[in-house]
This record gives structure tokens, C-alpha cells and sequence, in this order.
């Protein structure tokens, strides 16, 4: 028997570990934990991602039932469960997964690996997440890429060369699961110490009117079908993103850029994997960062007198969800205006954002505070008066997310433009010198 884990990809068709798993002949056992590692950190006991996972999970269970397969669902350490796997099921002789490239876990594999290895029992993982992962898509010196733009060429590159992979796993379901009686036990959210959350989750489907307008749409807020909202699916693999790839080459350029830039922050993570705590670009480290604890609270109760960054910020507090040319906005504003450290903003957007991927948050963060691939000089400062102008000139976003804008009840601005601008290009340039890393 062997073992597939559900991680990131909690789906049954186009799943390529699975379809490795399922393709070799012996009877696949599905697997899923909810992992404390992750959990216990969560301070919101209403984390709408959580109640998300645990919904798929159980559709998954009803899935596999259906098909007089199961689920075995573990609650706890990963190390401790597998272990235990291990012991109450000898015939396990390896297990699968598709690979996750965040710091946390690859060095979980990692003792995952070494745990099934001390038995002569194999781990094996497969690319799933992305469309290229680690080092296919690297310069020519095989030195990974910092700059998007030569990475997305090469990434086509890539895909012209090789073409999308197929993994019909929904194929070998019939024959490829191991049978077994089916039980219900999934743990309820109550008893992991959660309880659900009032936020709804955007639907896993897509319009091809959207991906078609996407260029034209996709920048305006207020435009509730400018953009997918696909994230969250992404995030989770609830969507394969091979069938959303070729959804975009039929419709939308622009769309497949995005999803580029998406296998980009991987990339970037896994070469880099301190750059959640430190910036790419070293030097950076040397700025001299605010630590202005009611400037960081009025950004992020949306009070800072701002209103494209306080509808924004509103937006994201009530549905765990911010437009994607806000968030460029309001990153930019905190690390820029206010000087304030972009690891603060970081760690707001991932307890928040339902759609929080360690590599793209962290890699916008890093872009948007000029540390890390960004290629443009770190005196790019988005004007958020200007940007409200271009991009929401009716105030249709601003008005739905700050309904006392333009009254006595809204805030004064906590700083100026022009004094807050001088204030960070000077303390920039003190910060990194005559020399950039």
C-alpha cells in the first residue's frame, strides 16, 4: 500500500502526485492532516482559511467514500501521525506528495523523508503547485532570476519548448484507491479549537468573459468581475493551475503574466528561503525603519486619512480580501509613507488575506518596499491621491468601503505627500549608501 498525502492540492482530478501514485499499481491510500505546527501559531480561532480547509476536506472524505474508498485524517504533529501510520500499517511502503516550496515545508518533508527512509520505505514528491518549480527556469549561469521581466521570457520560453503536462488522475480512481470501509472521522473545527467564521469564500469557477477582459478590468477596484479571485483555490489546489493556464492562452496574455509571476515568487522563495525575514536585497536591511505603533494601527484599521489605502485595508479586514492594485497601494504607502518595516505589513496580510501564499506575500512585500525584485529604483513611491484618481475617479470603491468619506467623521491624512516622499527617499538614501546590493 501506499500513501498519498494531500497538502496544497485538495482535489481528485489533474493531481500529478496522486496521478504518479495511482499509476504505479498499488492500491493508493489517501492521507491528510491538519497539521498543529501550522494551527497552534493562528491567534484568530475564526481564521476563515481554516474553515475552508476543513470544508474541502470533508468533500474530499464524501468523494473518495463514494467511490468505496477513504480518507484518513490526522490531527497533530505530521511526524508523530506518519509514525504512527507506519506502526499501525507495516504494508505501507512509501508515501507521496506533491512538493510545497515554503521554508517550513521543506525541512517537514525533510523529516518526513528521513522517517520513512529508517524503515526502507520511500517519500517521493511531484510538481503540482506550479507550472515551473526550483531551477527549471533560471539564467544561463543556472543562478536563479531576480528580475521578472528576462524570467518570464525564459518562462515562455520554457512552455513553448515543453508544453502543459496532463495528469488525469480522476482516470485511475477506480482502480488505483485502496478499498475500505468508510468512517466519518474528520476532527470538527470545535474540537481543533476553532469555530466558523462569518467570511464566504469567492466560487472555484472562472468566467471567460473575465479572463477575456481581464487586461481592460483588471486595475479597476470597484469592478467586482474585473478578476478571478481564484487565489484562495490556488492557494489550497482546490483548481489545478495547468487547466487555468490554458484558460488564460485562449483568453488573456496578461492573465498568463500573472500566473508567471506567481511561479516567479516560488522561485524566488525557494532560492531564498530567509526572505521572509530578510530582504533579498541586503542592503536593505540597513534602512532605518519607524516603529510607529498608532501610524501601523491606523493603516491597518483604515484610518490613515488615505482613502484608496483605507478602503482598502476596510476591505481586507471585513472579507479577507484586498483588490490587487490596492495592495500595491497600500504596501506602498506603509513602507514608503510611513517608513514602517515591510516584515509589520507582511504578517498583517497573512493573518488576514484569505488568499495569503507565503511566496507572493512576501515577494509583493519585498517589491513594494524596493528589497526585492523589484527592478525599479527604490524611489518609486505610489502617490495614493494620484492612484485614487487614475483607478477609482467616481469613488465607487471608496465610497462602498468608507461611507463617511468626504464628511467632519473622516480622518485627517496622519501624514503629508510631499514631506512624507522627501522624508523616505532621504532616509533611504542614508540607509543604503552610495553602494546598492
Amino acid at each position: 500500500m501506499l500513501l498519498f498525502w494531500f497538502r496544497r492540492d485538495l482535489r481528485l482530478s489533474d493531481n500529478a502526485g496522486l496521478f504518479r501514485a495511482l499509476e504505479l499499481g498499488i492500491p493508493v491510500q489517501p492521507v491528510f492532516i491538519f497539521d498543529r505546527n501550522i494551527l497552534d501559531r493562528l491567534e484568530d480561532r475564526t481564521d476563515a482559511r481554516v474553515q475552508f480547509i476543513h470544508g474541502e476536506v470533508e468533500r474530499l472524505k464524501d468523494e473518495l467514500q463514494a467511490l468505496g474508498a477513504n480518507l484518513w485524517c490526522g490531527y497533530g504533529i505530521p511526524e508523530d501521525i506518519h509514525r504512527q501510520w507506519i506502526v499501525d500499517h507495516p504494508e505501507i511502503q512509501g508515501v507521496f506528495a506533491n512538493r510545497d516550496y515554503e521554508p517550513y515545508a521543506r525541512e517537514r518533508d525533510a523529516r518526513i523523508e528521513a522517517l520513512y527512509r529508517e524503515g526502507d520505505r520511500w517519500f517521493k514528491g511531484a510538481k503540482d503547485h506550479v507550472v515551473f518549480e526550483k531551477s527549471e527556469v533560471v539564467k544561463p549561469d543556472g543562478l536563479p532570476y531576480t528580475v521578472f521581466t528576462p524570467y518570464s521570457r525564459r518562462w515562455r520560453a520554457a512552455l513553448e519548448a515543453n508544453g502543459i503536462p496532463n495528469y488525469p488522475s480522476e482516470n485511475l480512481l477506480d482502480r488505483g484507491l485502496a478499498k475500505s470501509k468508510p468512517h466519518n472521522y474528520v476532527p470538527s473545527l470545535e474540537s481543533m479549537g476553532f469555530e466558523p467564521s462569518g467570511i464566504s469564500m469567492p466560487p472555484k469557477t472562472w468566467s471567460h468573459d473575465t479572463l477575456v477582459h481581464y487586461a481592460q478590468r483588471r486595475d479597476i477596484p470597484s469592478d467586482e468581475q474585473g478578476t478571478t479571485r481564484l487565489g484562495l483555490h490556488l492557494r489550497f489546489g482546490t483548481i489545478s493551475v495547468r487547466a487555468l493556464l490554458r484558460a488564460g492562452q485562449e483568453a488573456s496574455e496578461t492573465f498568463v503574466n500573472e500566473l508567471i509571476w506567481r511561479d516567479f515568487y516560488q522561485m524566488v522563495l525557494y532560492h531564498f528561503p530567509e526572505s521572509p525575514k530578510k530582504a533579498i536585497k541586503p542592503a536593505y536591511d540597513r534602512i532605518e525603519w519607524e516603529s510607529n505603533e498608532a501610524h501601523f494601527a491606523a493603516w491597518c484599521e483604515g484610518q490613515t486619512g488615505y482613502p484608496m489605502v483605507d478602503a482598502g485595508m476596510r476591505q481586507l479586514n471585513t472579507t479577507g480580501y484586498m483588490h490587487n492594485r490596492v495592495r500595491m497601494v497600500v504596501a506602498s504607502f506603509l513602507t514608503k509613507h510611513l517608513l514602517i518595516d515591510w516584515r509589520w505589513g507582511e504578517a498583517y496580510f497573512a493573518q488576514k488575506l484569505l488568499d495569503f501564499d507565503q511566496a507572493s506575500n512576501v515577494g509583493g512585500w519585498q517589491w513594494a518596499s524596493g528589497s526585492g525584485t523589484d527592478a525599479a529604483p527604490y524611489f518609486r513611491i505610489f502617490n495614493p491621491q494620484s492612484q485614487l484618481e487614475k483607478f477609482d475617479r467616481k469613488l465607487e470603491y471608496v465610497k462602498k468601503w468608507v461611507p463617511e468619506y468626504g464628511t467632519p467623521l473622516y480622518a485627517q491624512p496622519i501624514v503629508d505627500h510631499a514631506w512624507a516622499r522627501q522624508r523616505c527617499l532621504e532616509r533611504y538614501k542614508s540607509g543604503l549608501g552610495s553602494t546598492q546590493d
